[in-house]
């Protein structure tokens, strides 16, 4: 695996251990007047949840799993 494609996983892996913000259970602070602080740093993990897995399919996707599944040595007719 490339290096990028480690740099994509460990970003899948800081992701996961951030969702757990436990600093912001206690916190009442509102973002834009009306948002609680710790819904709008979910919807920052969401975020970086679709970049992180759009990084991973980039760089660090099985191709070689594809290019086997896509073989055709006849034996399927």
């Amino acid at each position: 695996m490339s290096i990028a494609g480690r740099l994509a996983w460990a970003f899948v892996a800081l992701l996961a251990v951030l969702h757990y913000d436990f600093w912001n259970w206690n916190d009442r602070t509102l973002v834009f007047g009306f948002m609680p602080i710790g819904l709008y740093f979910q919807a920052l993990i969401s975020i970086g949840a679709a970049t992180a897995w759009a990084l991973v399919v980039k760089f660090a996707w099985p191709t070689h799993i594809e290019e086997w599944a896509e073989q055709d040595d006849g034996a399927a007719e």
